[in-house]
């Protein structure tokens, strides 16, 4: 720090967003929360693979498992953000393969800009790595966006510990790389247990295949 400078502590980069308001019959959203469907569309657009649809669907089966634990016990989320944004995780996947980039960073800047909606947008640009506080109850949509994606392999829900078995095996070609793929999976433990702490559910012994989250 410069000698003559004070430290200015930074704010968060994002606030905490609410859920998007209830919309009235005949007004547009102002958050926009595609459905299902458009979605899909959106996958046909952008030249999505079926490989890279499958495990969206996955992503999408497990974080809302979790979204609906937390409407059980009051958390304040929407079921249809959580799904779209989970649905559309991967939507730059492809356009990143063929032509480099970052595919959460882009995805996420073509999230806000086709639905207009920052809630769904966040859970896209930070499913690979929460950069901030990891606060379940703040954060809740993103989070289990991430937390999916940590939970599948390809098109199958498995443990994290598997998840991450397979990712060091096809990109841990340095150690460099290796640790990367180490720090992000002891994250995703941390977030597995901090959901696991809000729900009171054991997640690391819950398939998500077998029924939902909720009893």
């Amino acid at each position: 720090m410069h000698p003559m400078r004070p430290e200015i502590p930074m704010a968060p980069l994002w606030p905490t967003l609410p859920p998007p308001p209830p919309t009235p019959a005949g007004h547009a959203a102002a958050w926009r929360v595609p459905s299902e469907a458009r979605c899909v569309a959106l996958w046909d657009r952008f030249e999505m693979p079926e490989h890279i649809r499958a495990h969206s669907r996955k992503v999408a089966q497990v974080a809302c498992q979790l979204a609906e634990a937390g409407i059980k016990i009051g958390i304040p989320v929407d079921l249809d953000t959580v799904r779209a944004s989970a649905l559309l995780h991967d939507l730059a996947k492809i356009y990143c393969i063929r032509h480099g980039g970052n595919h959460s960073q882009l995805g996420g800047a073509w999230a806000m800009a086709l639905t207009g909606n920052p809630l769904l947008a966040q859970g896209v640009i930070h499913h690979v790595y929460w950069p901030f506080e990891v606060d379940i109850r703040r954060f809740f949509t993103p989070l289990t966006v991430l937390y999916g994606d940590k939970r599948v392999a390809h098109d199958k829900i498995v443990p994290i510990e598997e998840r991450f078995g397979d990712l060091v095996a096809r990109y841990g070609k340095t150690p460099e790389i290796c640790e990367r793929i180490h720090s992000t999976n002891r994250q995703a433990k941390d977030i597995e247990d901090a959901f696991g702490r809000l729900l009171e559910k054991d997640l690391n012994a819950h398939d998500f295949d077998s029924g939902r989250l909720v009893d």
